[in-house]
């Protein structure tokens, strides 16, 4: 399998590796960047997210980006197409470690996929599974042209209740001429 490598501004986002798991484990130790994701998860259970990441890629041909901010190196966290057993249908997601907040990189990361989903993957539509609280996530969403559907879903095997968020590739389509570039390779 040929995996791909997306390439922003200021961000390279490649399949996970090995690497990303001690960044993962402090990433996933922090309890203000995982309260809506299911909350802190030891290094036992970073790991099998981590392999789970990885599994995915494997079995569905994508996953979940590392996030690599090209200026230093440091890995940001996780962003990409994403579509779990028991998930109403395939998303693209975002989770970046609390340091790099507030300066765009869910955004350019969630554009690149997004185009990734749909001119490659070839999707009709997409969503993004966000706790109401979440208003940095929604913020992420309704900047890229994804709105609350009003649909709520309990999120399979985290019983943590949550609204869906979405576009359709033709809605895509319409807002993504009014984004900035996000792919530059």
């Amino acid at each position: 399998m040929i995996e791909p490598v997306l390439e922003t501004e200021r961000l390279l986002l490649r399949p996970t590796n090995i690497s990303d798991f001690e960044p993962l484990c402090t990433m996933m130790a922090d309890e203000v960047t995982t309260r809506f994701i299911g909350g802190v998860q030891s290094p036992e259970l970073a790991w099998r997210s981590l392999c789970g990441i990885a599994g995915h890629w494997q079995l569905r041909g994508y996953g979940f980006f590392s996030v690599i901010e090209k200026a230093t190196g440091q890995w940001l966290g996780r962003v990409g197409p994403w579509y779990p057993h028991g998930w109403p249908q395939p998303e693209i997601g975002w989770t970046l470690n609390r340091e790099s907040w507030g300066k765009g990189y869910a955004t350019e990361a969630a554009i690149a996929c997004m185009d990734h989903a749909f001119d490659t993957l070839g999707w009709d539509s997409v969503i993004h599974l966000i706790h109401a609280d979440n208003r940095g996530s929604q913020a992420v969403a309704a900047r890229i042209g994804s709105a609350n559907t009003g649909q709520e879903v309990e999120v399979p095997g985290f019983g943590i209740l949550v609204d869906i968020w979405g576009q359709s590739a033709s809605d895509w389509r319409t807002h993504r001429a009014r984004l900035a570039p996000a792919i530059t390779k």
